[in-house]
C-alpha cells in the first residue's frame, strides 16, 4: 500500500469523524455533566437542601466532612456510598456540594454516566487544565460492567498513568459494599470466579472512605417524613405515612418524599 493510499484514507477517516465538542466554561457553573466527548453545564442544578436529610447524620457528615477538605486544596479521599436503595446516597453527594457553594466554596459537581468510564481519561485530560476543585459522581456502579472495567477505574483512581488529576475525586455510589455479585451465577469468569471477586474488592479497597446507607426502621422513617413536612408547612398523619410505605415495600428517603410530594399535591403546594 502507498504513501498517497494511506494519506487518502486518512484523509478521509477525518472527514468521517464528528468534529471535537467545546466543554462548558469550567469556572462558572455548579453542577455539569460528562457525555463521553464534552462537558455540559446543568441549567438547574437544585440539590436537596443539607438540613433535610435526615436519618443519616454520621454519613452526610463525614461526607461534608471530606468535601470541605478537598473543597480546601487539602487531602481528601475517593468516597464509596454503598447500600439500599431510597436511602439518599445520590441525594446526598448533591445536597453537600450544594452546602459548600452555599458557605462561599469554589466547589463543582461532575456526573459522568457509567457507561462512558472508557471515556475517563479524555475528561482527566480536560480537568487538569483547572485548579478548580471538582467532585466526579460516578452513580449506580452496577455488575454489569466487566473485569477490565474495574481495572481501568481501579487504575484512575489510583498508580494508574492516567490516573485523576488532584483537583477531582471521585464520588462513586453501588448497592453493595465490595461491588461483587452475590451469587457466582452472576461472575464474568466463569472459569475463574475467585479473580473477578478479587478485582472488584480491589476495587473497593481503593476509597479511602466508605460510606454504609441502610434499610430504615419505622421511627427513622416517619422522622424523615416529618421533617419533609414541616419544611413544607403542612401537617401529616404518621399511620398514613407509615401506610404509603407498606404499600410500596420499602421504608427509605426517596418513599418519605414522595409521600409528603403526595400531601404537597393534596394542599395545592408545589415542590
Amino acid at each position: 500500500m502507498t504513501d498517497e493510499l494511506l494519506n487518502r484514507i486518512a484523509q478521509a477517516l477525518e472527514r468521517l469523524a464528528p468534529p471535537p465538542a467545546l466543554s462548558a466554561d469550567l469556572a462558572a457553573s455548579p453542577a455539569y455533566v460528562w457525555d463521553g466527548r464534552a462537558i455540559h453545564a446543568v441549567e438547574a442544578f437544585a440539590p436537596v437542601d443539607y438540613d433535610l436529610l435526615t436519618g443519616i447524620d454520621a454519613q452526610k457528615g463525614a461526607l461534608l466532612d471530606n468535601s470541605r477538605r478537598h473543597a480546601a486544596g487539602h487531602a481528601a479521599h475517593d468516597v464509596l456510598l454503598w447500600g439500599a436503595r431510597g436511602t439518599g446516597k445520590s441525594a446526598v453527594v448533591a445536597s453537600v456540594v450544594g452546602q459548600l457553594q452555599g458557605e462561599g466554596q469554589d466547589i463543582a459537581l461532575l456526573q459522568c454516566a457509567i457507561d462512558e468510564l472508557a471515556s475517563l481519561p479524555t475528561l482527566f485530560s480536560l480537568l487538569r487544565g483547572t485548579s478548580r476543585p471538582f467532585i466526579l459522581f460516578l452513580d449506580d456502579l452496577g455488575f454489569d460492567e466487566g473485569v477490565g472495567d474495574a481495572r481501568s477505574l481501579r487504575s484512575l483512581l489510583q498508580g494508574g498513568t492516567a490516573a485523576r488529576p488532584a483537583n477531582v475525586r471521585l464520588y462513586v455510589t453501588s448497592n453493595r459494599r465490595h461491588i461483587v455479585p452475590r451469587h457466582l451465577s452472576e461472575q464474568d469468569d466463569p472459569i475463574n470466579p475467585r479473580d473477578v471477586v478479587d478485582d472488584r474488592m480491589a476495587l473497593s479497597d481503593r476509597f479511602g472512605l466508605s460510606l454504609g446507607f441502610h434499610a430504615l426502621d419505622q421511627d427513622a422513617y416517619v422522622a424523615i417524613v416529618r421533617g419533609y413536612a414541616a419544611k413544607l408547612g403542612i401537617s401529616f398523619d404518621p399511620l398514613e405515612a407509615i401506610q404509603w410505605a407498606t404499600q410500596r415495600g420499602s421504608r427509605s428517603g426517596r418513599v418519605a418524599w414522595q409521600y409528603v410530594v403526595e400531601l404537597a399535591g393534596r394542599n395545592g403546594l408545589s415542590v
